[in-house]
């Protein structure tokens, strides 16, 4: 057992859910919200960017916390409109080397043009992520201008949110939970005198139908036809409950009177049991789920549900200090806009993270969207896709360095599904063998470009997320899971060793039809030949498929294939005003837009570090000069990013005064959502993994820490921070200075630690953890 503060914090987090269980409704919380894992509020939500997200990996609900109406509003991660569909368009092949020949002649509009008639899928966009409904409870008789003493809470440590108050002198408390071991939604409802409650679902998608019978209901439905895509899934959800006294009557919806408590139980499910597989009985299902449930009952599920996150969300520590501000609730905090005098909502912000990665993504589900699992809309922005030119990736940036290596297996799956549908996207569209995706996918694993040429045309999102991979292999160095997903980056490598073109001025290879992501180079125009992005991810996954084959002793001849090609790439370039190009031509300082959110061009810097300041200082200073003429405020996922890239140049100063600007009221949102706007959730996953980078940087077998400290955090802790090589990293400081390194490694071998500008060379024994000082660093 830990014995940091939130072990300190023990009773807080079982009253959550345990204490929900067998504690009156009316006892009085003992001890305040903790400041670093409490999100907490003094009213119910007015927006849905105000209520509180409960999620086991598959299942979600928004938790509004009303008085006397709640609301839960619920998501099913497969359920997306839409059905299977082949978007190729199929004039795209024999229109691809005429796009190809435009632009090496320099006719980049009439290249675009053509592009865009020809090259963009048919339909142009893709199938959106959809929520199921709502569940309603009604208390007939109670008001919400009677309730006194009103407090809601997310408890991340206990993954519970509640809500209690007292009316007209009967105290209430309400607790939620989502069950990854279950697979349901848990609701305990409390009063200490007997109470009534009207409870209803209730769905915005098609052919709907909801009935009542003795304690349960059950909504049952279709999903929605789009874009000319005829609607191929059939969901279901059931709910059952169980009271403590009173009486349950089944009418259009269920009737409770004179109960003194009540649990709910919330399965939901579609026909979808895997890719092309939709043969599923979702109505069975769901009351399969609910049956197993009820005879395990409500004290098993919770303290399942919470041992099972804890085992995930207790991996690591931090503490970075606390103020009179963390008193204060969470919304107040937000928009005092006072980050700097408030280093507990940066904790808070990194623990809400891993909490959202942990509650979105977990191995047979879908992988996080672009709002992680939680939507309300029909018709939710970009569709709640997955972008893969950032966002997609940006989700998953703090799995790895935050040991939450198990969430990335959703993502891992969507690869080996994209690779299905990619093969055929790279025979018909390009002739090519391996595969492809371009800039968005689908719950159908959609691969060809869409939305319009400006957006779409980037063939580099399957190879980026092969990196994935890579990073996944590189922190754990299982070669069982490398084998397994070497055949995924070399199917994504073959795509380029085929369609890579020869620049007519310089002979290097480059990507084209491409564009550097959303950015255009002249106006109106954004395709082109050779992106630095696309050259930057190539290097990567030809360097990573070469390694891969090495460690499998597999593949020679593609591996020195794959080598000679990279070789050939185009490299990176600093343009006359002492930037780092975004494109093959120095067009930077004539782009439309100076200050565009995307900084596709410093991948190479962070994600990647083929740019570093000790190793590349001269492309490191051009990077700087490319983010300070960006600007440090963007767009939320856009300023998320910006603060790992000043991490990265360590800068802590700079990378500090991105995160207070994220953690204001123009990017995040009272539920610590972040705010593009509107919602989008990868600005919470890149804040998370900006906290890291400036803590602890790993790289290969070397270890930088303290890399980016700001004066802000004078003086904390982290522990449980893994660095590439199944290796833990303790850190311990004061007063800006190391106090103590713990590392801790699971494999033999040799570390260089960097402490700034000096160094210690380490060697790892599994089972021997090794303590470095500020003086052990010469």
């Amino acid at each position: 057992m830990r014995t940091s503060r939130r072990g300190v914090l023990q009773g807080l987090a079982a009253g959550a859910i345990g204490g929900a269980l067998a504690e009156p409704a009316g006892a009085a919380a003992t001890t305040a919200p903790d400041p670093t894992q409490c999100l907490w509020y003094r009213a119910p939500a007015k927006a849905w960017t105000e209520a509180l997200p409960v999620g086991n990996g598959r299942l979600g609900a928004m938790v509004v916390g009303g008085i006397a109406r709640e609301r839960l509003q619920l998501n099913e991660d497969s359920l997306w409109a839409g059905g299977p569909y082949n978007p190729v368009n199929p004039a795209a092949r024999a229109a691809l080397p005429e796009v190809r020949r435009l632009i090496a002649a320099g006719r980049l509009k009439e290249a675009q043009a053509l592009a865009d008639r020809t090259l963009i899928g048919t339909p142009r966009t893709q199938m959106p992520y959809q929520p199921l409904g709502d569940l309603i409870l009604s208390w007939p008789g109670l008001t919400d201008g009677a309730a006194k003493d009103y407090h809601r809470q997310l408890d991340l440590d206990a993954a519970t949110a509640t809500t209690r108050f007292t009316a007209k002198g009967v105290a209430h408390r309400r607790t939620v939970i989502a069950s990854p071991i279950d697979q349901v939604v848990m609701m305990r409802i409390e009063a200490d005198r007997p109470f009534d409650l009207d409870i209803a679902l209730s769905s915005p998608q098609r052919d709907v139908r909801v009935e009542a019978s003795g304690d349960r209901l059950t909504l049952t439905g279709h999903n929605a036809d789009h874009a000319g895509v005829e609607a191929a899934l059939r969901f279901a959800a059931q709910l059952s409950i169980v009271t403590r006294g009173g009486t349950v009557t089944a009418g259009e919806a269920l009737a409770v009177r004179g109960a003194r408590s009540v649990t709910l139980f919330l399965a939901m499910a579609t026909s979808r049991r895997r890719l092309g597989d939709l043969a599923g009985d979702p109505r069975a299902t769901v009351a399969q789920t609910i049956d197993r449930a009820r005879s395990r009952g409500p004290a098993r599920i919770a303290a399942d549900a919470l041992a099972e996150h804890r085992r995930l969300y207790r991996r690591v520590d931090l503490d970075l200090g606390t103020s009179p501000q963390g008193a204060r609730p969470t919304d107040e905090r937000v928009r005092a806009d006072r980050a700097v005098d408030d280093p507990a909502l940066a904790t808070l912000y990194f623990n809400y993270g891993r909490y959202l990665l942990i509650a979105a993504s977990r191995a047979g589900g879908q992988p996080a969207n672009l709002q992680g699992l939680w939507n309300e809309s029909i018709d939710p922005p970009w569709g709640s896709k997955y972008t893969v030119n950032i966002n997609t990736e940006m989700n998953y940036w703090p799995a790895e360095p935050t040991g939450l290596g198990e969430c990335v297996a959703p993502l891992v799956q969507m690869v080996r599904e994209l690779a299905v549908s990619g093969e055929r996207t790279a025979r018909e569209m390009y002739g090519a063998r391996g595969w492809v995706c371009h800039h968005n996918t689908d719950l159908w694993r959609a691969t060809a470009p869409i939305d319009g040429a400006p957006w779409g045309m980037w063939p580099t999102g399957g190879a980026w997320l092969c990196t994935h991979l890579w990073e996944h292999y590189d922190y754990h160095r299982d070669p069982t899971f490398l084998a397994s997903v070497y055949p995924l980056m070399r199917g994504a490598a073959l795509f380029f060793v085929d369609t890579l073109q020869s620049d007519p001025k310089t002979g290097r290879l480059v990507t084209s039809p491409s564009v550097s992501p959303e950015n255009e180079h002249s106006p109106g125009v954004s395709i082109c030949a050779g992106p630095a992005m696309d050259q930057q991810i190539l290097r990567d996954l030809f360097d990573q498929v070469a390694r891969a084959a090495t460690i499998l002793n597999t593949d020679a001849d593609f591996a020195a294939q794959v080598r000679a090609t990279r070789a050939r790439l185009a490299p990176d370039r600093i343009g006359r005003d002492g930037q780092l190009q975004e494109w093959q031509e120095d067009w930077d300082a004539h782009a439309p837009d100076p200050h565009h959110r995307h900084v596709s061009h410093l991948y190479a810097l962070f994600p990647s570090d083929q740019i570093t300041p000790d190793g590349t200082p001269e492309l490191a200073r051009a990077a700087r000069h490319s983010l300070e003429t960006r600007g440090d405020q963007s767009t939320g996922w856009a300023t998320a990013w910006r603060a790992n890239l000043w991490a990265r140049l360590h800068d802590g100063e700079h990378a500090h005064r991105i995160i207070a600007y994220l953690l204001g009221p123009q990017r995040t949102y009272p539920n610590l959502f972040d705010s593009h706007p509107p919602f989008q959730i990868d600005g919470n996953f890149g804040g998370t993994r900006a906290v890291v980078e400036m803590l602890m940087q790993s790289r290969g077998d070397e270890l930088l820490l303290l890399p980016a400290l700001p004066r802000a955090w004078p003086t904390g802790s982290v522990s449980g921070l893994c660095a590439r090589g199944r290796c833990r990293v303790d850190l311990r400081w004061r007063d800006g200075r190391l106090v103590s390194a713990m590392l801790t490694g699971d494999l033999a071998g040799e570390r260089l630690v960097r402490l700034g500008d000096r160094q210690a060379r380490i060697t790892l024994v599994p089972g021997r953890p090794i303590r470095l000082r500020e003086a052990d660093f010469a």
